[in-house]
Order: C-alpha cells, then sequence, then structure tokens
C-alpha cells in the first residue's frame, strides 16, 4: 500500500455514521472515495459533498450520492489532501484547480483532516507553485502586477489553451521557491481585484495524517 493510500484509508477511522462529509480533489482523495464506497457499501449511513467535478464523477461511478451543498447547513468533517503543509498546519492546495470550492466547503466545515504522503510535508512553504484563481476578464492587467512582484507567474495550460476551473476562472501559478508569512502573503493577493481565491490555506486543517512507509502519522494543531 502507498503512502497516500494509508493517509487516506487512516482518515476513515474519523467518520461515524450520520455525518455529513466534504470529499477533497485529487490523487490522495480518490483512494479515500473507494474506501468510502466500500464502507457505505457495507451499511454506513453519511451525506457527501464535493469539491469538484472530477470528484463528483469518481463518487457517482461509485454509486455514493454527492448532495448539493446548498441543501445543507453544515459539513462535519471534510478530508482533503494537500500539495505542501508547514509545521503550522498551514498549507498550499489547488494543484488540482479546486482551490475556490475546497475552501467554501473548508470554510463551513466542523473540523477538516488533510492526507498526505510525505513527501508533501515541509519546513517552508512555496517550493510548490502557489496557484492563484482569477477572473478571465483582464487577466493580464493580474499577470503583469504578479511579474512586477517578483512572484514569477505562469499562466495555468491544459490540452493547447488555457486551463479552466469547474466556475470557468484561470488558474495563474505563482512560482515563489520560498514563502515567509503566508498569512500576510495570501491578504496581499486576495486584495487584488480580480483576485478570486488564494492557494493559501492558512489556520484551517486542524489533523494532517501523513502516509510514512508502511504507517501513518497524526499531527494535530496545537
Amino acid at each position: 500500500m502507498n503512502e497516500k493510500q494509508l493517509a487516506a484509508e487512516k482518515s476513515i477511522e474519523f467518520i461515524k455514521n450520520g455525518m455529513i462529509i466534504g470529499l477533497g480533489t485529487g490523487s490522495t482523495v480518490y483512494f479515500l472515495v473507494n474506501k468510502l464506497a466500500e464502507l457505505i457499501n457495507n451499511g454506513l449511513s453519511v451525506k457527501c459533498v464535493s469539491t469538484s467535478v472530477q470528484t463528483t464523477k469518481l463518487a457517482n461511478s461509485l454509486s455514493i450520492e454527492i448532495f448539493d451543498f446548498n441543501e445543507l447547513d453544515y459539513i462535519d468533517l471534510t478530508i482533503d489532501g494537500a500539495d505542501e503543509v508547514d509545521s503550522n498546519l498551514n498549507g498550499i492546495k489547488g494543484g488540482g484547480g479546486a482551490l475556490l470550492f475546497e475552501k467554501i466547503v473548508a470554510s463551513n466545515s466542523k473540523q477538516i483532516i488533510w492526507i498526505v504522503d510525505a513527501s508533501k510535508v515541509v519546513k517552508t512553504l512555496g517550493k510548490f507553485p502557489l496557484p492563484v484563481e482569477i477572473v478571465p476578464y483582464g487577466y493580464k492587467s493580474l499577470f503583469k502586477k504578479f511579474t512586477d512582484f517578483g512572484y514569477k507567474p505562469i499562466l495555468r495550460k491544459k490540452d493547447n489553451g488555457v486551463y479552466l476551473t469547474d466556475s470557468e476562472n484561470y488558474i495563474i501559478d505563482l512560482h515563489l521557491e520560498e514563502i515567509q508569512n503566508s498569512i500576510e502573503l495570501e491578504m496581499k493577493i486576495k486584495m487584488l481585484p480580480g483576485v478570486v481565491e488564494v492557494g493559501l490555506f492558512n489556520n484551517i486543517a486542524d489533523v494532517v495524517i501523513i502516509g510514512k512507509g508502511e504507517s501513518t502519522q497524526i499531527i494535530k494543531r496545537k
């Protein structure tokens, strides 16, 4: 079993009958959704909310019903992956392009668990490019601002065209190498008109489950 699968299956222990579960997006969440489908098939009763078209398609293919978030008042537990996590449990997310919905779901959840393999744990955030979701209108002016700030922006592409999020926005990935103050940076970028969401997830995760070799390590927010 690989580290992603180990972390994903460990997170299942936090799921209780009757819960409303937020399902994240990405390669680690893939293992979670597959295991969850098994448990639902064996009698577990939960309601699920999805953070992306990708996760919804996977869940539906495994006969997991995805509820409209607008029909629910809250979420008990959201389990999601992360692209980087530091020792303060702050992270970078959005490599899969779902940062907006992931942050909306997280902000309405009673508990957040991130599941990662050991390679995602870092001392300082920033090696992984920071995704910034932006509206397409006037995107070149934002791109220029990021360039002037020295953020080394790259417009995300897919299939020879511009990558579109589920909300039909663009993503600019910032190649920062090192982020000294992630809270300050998040606020600075978010204040720019045209920015929809920033892939910095500060003070959000309550628990991080790390797959390490053949076992898992659980870190809880202090």
